[in-house]
């Protein structure tokens, strides 16, 4: 009987309590563990990952062959000079629309959010918005408008955006669905999973 041969992988060893698993966009396994930790407990750890391990691995794999190509520092200075021409212009549109002052317009890239308000009421949009539809960036225009109202995600925040967008629901789910992919092409995500 062939016995499956003995798992690759970085060990990172720290003063840590627990082990972690972690398989970068390149496919490489990482484990993160206690610093006295036999190497016997970190193989058997992986041989009992091996399935999360396997799958995560060829996931990401499969995602870099799919993935478009990251972008350069040249594309992002555009997109973020377009996101300047365009965003401003959409936020004064829909701030009438609204009857809804704000402050300053902002654009940056960045690697969470899609647009943010203060309470001072300046707005931040991520210059990445540019390679999402236009519908999409009118969403996030008009839903960190709503903050100015409600610095909440609550019902009376989402009645306010659906308002003036109705269909927002699909704008957002085109986000949650897409967004994901647009972000990786500046921020790589790598796969990660803690154990006791």
């Amino acid at each position: 009987m062939m016995t499956e041969r003995p798992l690759e992988a970085e060990i990172i060893r720290s003063a840590r309590r627990t082990l972690a698993l972690e398989v970068r966009t390149d496919g490489r396994v990482v484990v993160r563990a206690p610093l006295r930790l036999p190497a016997s407990e970190i193989a058997r750890f992986l041989e009992e990952k091996r399935g999360w391990i396997e799958q995560h691995v060829q996931k990401q794999l499969i995602r870099s062959r799919e993935a478009a190509p990251p972008l350069s520092q040249a594309e992002l200075n555009a997109l973020c000079q377009e996101a300047a021409a365009c965003l401003p212009g959409r936020t004064a549109y829909f701030a009438r629309l609204m009857g809804q002052s704000y402050g300053r317009v902002t654009i940056r890239v960045q690697k969470t959010r899609w647009g943010s308000c203060s309470a001072q009421g300046n707005i931040s949009y991520n210059g990445l918005l540019m390679l999402a539809p236009p519908r999409v960036r009118d969403y996030v225009v008009v839903h960190e408008l709503c903050h100015r109202r409600y610095m909440n995600h609550s019902r009376a925040f989402w009645d306010a955006v659906g308002n003036v967008m109705p269909d927002y629901a699909s704008q957002r789910a085109w986000l949650k669905e897409n967004g994901g992919k647009i972000m990786a092409r500046v921020f790589p995500a790598d796969c990660k999973e803690d154990a006791v």
